[in-house]
């Protein structure tokens, strides 16, 4: 392991490290390496074209300006990465997100250079993957270099993906706070949502959660629960809070009992405070966050999904909201299919009924729709329990009219007429 050198402007130089056209990937949200991407676009026309895979991105660091020598690729449009999304300018890999581990290590998504936030090593010399394992462990394996960003204010986590200094090429010291998630706002109709979804969990459930605000206010309304377990891609500050209240045990769980298990936490310093040397959690990587036979062996799986939209008959568009590609296919089918399955498993789908009132204060668009406006994300044939502010639908074992029927009574009062209308037209009503 070698320090980076400086260029004139300050920046650790990675000129002589990552070559013309190489595919360069680092950790999203707040596992960005900050120091090292900033230094990377600065020095972007001296190195010449460029292609990035990127996760959610929360620092400031995405502008349409790095498009002249940068070419970027996600698999979602998620936080920053909307920048590029809206102006036409970011690439989405429309795969499951347990599918991009294999990906990489079968080199389909070549990786040639792997930039890394690790938190200072123990005494052991190991150096932890802080606050994001997820689909990097398998880029430590196949990226021809690997540079990191050694943050004295990473949090050391658990898990099975240590490293030593022999697997670190260069690295750059720093001393810097980590980006944080994105302001958003808890109203009333997502926490009239969160109280449904409440409502369907019992204790002892072990918790799958994606991203965004709705999920973390569904965990808020979970305080008087008992030995809930987390096996989720992300976990945030509300693990960290229900832990501390006894809550989250993980004590029922048939699999890593006593432990949480997550891929990625998407939180603030909460959460990253929490799980700073504690052993009951372990960041793994998607291979096994997402693995179906993993899943297979927990009972009780509760996996709580958002949705950008559903249609009457249970079809899922979680990518695309006006054109403009915003979300992901992230890993709801993954944990749907698992909660499906599991014993005394719920797969949920939650969303408020309308998008947030416009800008210009006129109504919003509904999100309980006849027909997508995007692509199906989650076919119905996956669609398990619906849930917005109106109340639940559970579609388990009904028929496509069944289904119509309970959709419109959870939709918006002021969209149920038109829904009824549309349903006839489209010979979905019986």
């Amino acid at each position: 392991m070698r320090d980076l050198s400086f260029d004139n402007d300050g920046h650790p130089d990675l000129r002589q490290v990552v070559r013309r056209d190489d595919m360069v990937m680092w950790g999203q949200a707040a596992a960005e390496p900050v120091a090292l991407t900033t230094a990377l676009m600065h020095q972007r026309h001296a190195i010449g074209a460029l292609r990035v895979f990127i996760g959610a991105t929360w620092s400031a660091l995405l502008t349409t300006e790095l498009t002249d020598c940068v070419s970027f690729l996600s698999y979602c449009g998620a936080a920053g990465n909307r920048v590029l999304s809206k102006a036409g300018m970011l690439d989405i890999l429309p795969c499951h997100y347990s599918h991009i581990g294999a990906m990489i290590g079968s080199e389909k998504l070549k990786i040639d250079v792997l930039l890394l936030q690790v938190a200072p090593p123990d005494r052991h010399g190991r150096y932890s993957l802080s606050v994001a394992c997820e689909y990097l462990a398998p880029a430590i394996r196949t990226a021809r270099v690997i540079i990191a960003e050694i943050n004295r204010q990473a949090p050391f986590t658990a898990g099975p993906h240590a490293l030593s200094e022999n697997d670190i090429d260069y690295c750059l010291h720093t001393d810097r706070t980590l980006p944080q998630p994105p302001a958003t706002k808890i109203g009333a109709t997502e926490l009239a949502v969160a109280r449904h979804v409440a409502s369907l969990i019992e204790d002892g459930a072990t918790l799958q959660y994606g991203i965004g605000t709705l999920p973390e206010a569904i965990l808020a309304q979970l305080g008087d629960r008992r030995d809930l377990g987390i096996h989720s891609g992300t976990i945030g500050d509300q693990v960290a809070a229900l832990s501390e209240t006894g809550v989250i045990t993980n004590a029922r769980k048939a699999i890593d009992r006593g432990v949480t298990i997550g891929g990625v936490m998407m939180g603030s310093r909460r959460i990253f405070d929490f799980a700073h040397n504690n052993s009951r959690v372990e960041l793994r990587g998607v291979d096994y966050t997402h693995s179906a036979t993993v899943l297979a062996e927990i009972d009780n799986l509760v996996a709580i999904n958002s949705a950008i939209e559903v249609d009457l008959t249970g079809q899922i568009n979680a990518e695309v909201a006006g054109g403009v590609y915003l979300g992901a296919v992230g890993g709801a089918v993954d944990f749907l299919r698992a909660a499906a399955q599991s014993r005394r498993g719920l797969p949920i789908v939650a969303l408020p009924s309308r998008a947030a009132r416009r800008d210009d204060g006129t109504a919003s668009a509904g999100r309980i729709v006849a027909r997508l406006n995007g692509p199906v994300s989650t076919a119905r044939s996956d669609a398990g329990v619906i849930v917005t502010e109106h109340g639940i639908a559970d579609l388990r074992g009904l028929s496509l009219g069944e289904r119509v029927r309970k959709m419109i009574a959870i939709a918006h009062p002021e969209d149920r007429e038109r829904l009824q209308q549309q349903a006839r037209e489209l010979s979905l009503s019986r």
